[in-house]
């Protein structure tokens, strides 16, 4: 009888834990070559060998099953703890996309429109005017909530440029106004933000003009920040709890915060850069890190840590059109608006204009998008993707049904690895969609 009572208990739990859900499977069971599926760690090998990074990981999932998830190298510098399935990551701006999602949320229940001008949320933003050839004038519209998403409201990051506008920003978020570069952070002299909080973000850069008029230009920018702040304001909750309570619960993402807990510490690496001599050196330690002390500043553009499994769980959902082991997030609808084009043809052909690739890339809401099919190189015609500073990467390819990402911590990452990653990934599908 104990036995009869607990088979019927396991299968109840069952379904819900396991029976939908990302599991392992044999890639030829999803059209895809063991085989050649193999030849991706050892590539990634060949980068840990050859002292450019200190470790790397890798997953890939077709039609909801996990095909390839594999790791090479170390976790932890300091320590030489290896990396495991369930080693933590900065992923950066890998922030955004999941950020616009937990917005959209929102827009689904009516709480706000794309078109609403993010000064009816952030007073701070009223009446702006844009620096043009040196003068103050007038924008021509009050920056709106889809032009945050979609990087063309007329701000800018600070540290990644030298225009007027940037150098206003690097001055009143860190006081100094210095260009951002790689050495600096090698040699641990970067300025310390004077921010702790969404609301200082914005009462800082909310007084200073725009750096283009909205809606003309795509620009990578602090956007994405600026809308945590509205996310915020719209849902009367920190950032961190919406995102907990809407999305990381119903999605089962246990590892993803922008504060790492104590007793994960553990499973928390070290960030890496190449110091004067040309070997590794450890920028950011977990105990010491500010992802895991008092986070106070709920960076919606950049500031999650999480692991692979938990990121593909999000992937996967977007793939899925908003739904995963029967949680929606999203209808299929709102996850279609979000991978619309959002640029004139001539704005993606300034947002990515090498050659083989111009007129083929624009940006959605919260992910850089493809237009057409690559020419250069393999995939689909609406793939979505987004990346990080750290050598994070992900994207999904709605069409082959496919979603993979690759996580380092490494800055600056080694700038061929991400398409690397992705060749390897293609030429393993063996039966297309």
């Amino acid at each position: 009888m104990f036995i009869k009572v607990l088979l019927v208990f396991l299968i109840s739990i069952f379904p819900l834990a396991y029976g939908e859900d990302l599991t392992t499977i044999k890639p030829e069971r999803v059209g895809m070559s063991s085989e050649r599926l193999a030849k991706i760690k050892p590539h990634m090998q060949r980068y840990v060998d050859e002292g450019k990074v200190a470790g790397i990981q890798t997953i890939i999932a077709r039609n909801g099953k996990i095909v390839h998830f594999e790791q090479v190298g170390t976790l932890n510098l300091d320590t030489g703890a290896e990396m495991k399935n369930d080693s933590l990551f900065r992923i950066a701006s890998m922030t955004k996309p999941v950020a616009t999602t937990a917005a959209m949320i929102l827009f689904e229940e009516g709480k706000l429109l794309l078109d609403d001008p993010v000064e009816k949320y952030l007073p701070a933003f009223k009446d702006k005017k844009v620096l043009v050839d040196g003068e103050l004038v007038d924008a021509t519209h009050p920056f709106t909530i889809r032009e945050l998403m979609s990087h063309t409201g007329g701000l800018t990051y600070g540290i990644f440029g030298n225009s007027p506008i940037d150098q206003q920003y690097r001055e009143a978020m860190f006081g100094e106004n210095n260009t951002f570069n790689f050495r600096s952070i090698a040699n641990n002299d970067t300025p310390d933000s004077q921010l702790k909080t969404l609301d200082d973000l914005v009462a800082t850069i909310g007084p200073i003009p725009l750096q283009y008029q909205p809606g003309t230009q795509w620009v990578y920018s602090l956007s994405v920040d600026i809308l945590g702040a509205v996310i915020e304001k719209v849902s009367g909750q920190p950032l961190d709890t919406f995102m907990e309570e809407r999305l990381f619960q119903p999605l089962g993402m246990k590892d993803t915060f922008f504060e790492v807990p104590e007793d994960k510490l553990n499973r928390f690496g070290t960030l890496h850069t190449i110091d004067q001599t040309g070997k590794l050196m450890v920028v950011d330690r977990p105990g010491s890190s500010d992802f895991a002390n008092n986070v106070s500043f709920l960076s919606a553009g950049g500031g999650l840590v999480s692991t692979a499994s938990d990121y593909i769980r999000y992937t996967q959902m977007m793939l899925n059109g908003g739904e995963l082991n029967g949680v929606r997030i999203l209808s299929p609808t709102t996850i279609d608006l979000m991978t619309r084009n959002q640029l004139t043809y001539e704005q993606q052909l300034k947002y990515d204009p090498r050659p083989g690739i111009a007129g083929t890339t624009g940006f959605g809401l919260g992910f850089g998008l493809k237009t057409e099919a690559p020419k250069t190189a393999s995939g689909s015609k609406g793939n979505f993707r987004w990346a990080g500073i750290f050598g994070t990467d992900f994207w999904c390819d709605p069409k082959e049904n496919l979603t993979a990402i690759l996580l380092m911590q490494m800055i600056p990452y080694p700038q061929n690895v991400r398409a690397e990653f992705k060749n390897l990934t293609y030429q393993a599908i063996i039966e297309m969609n």
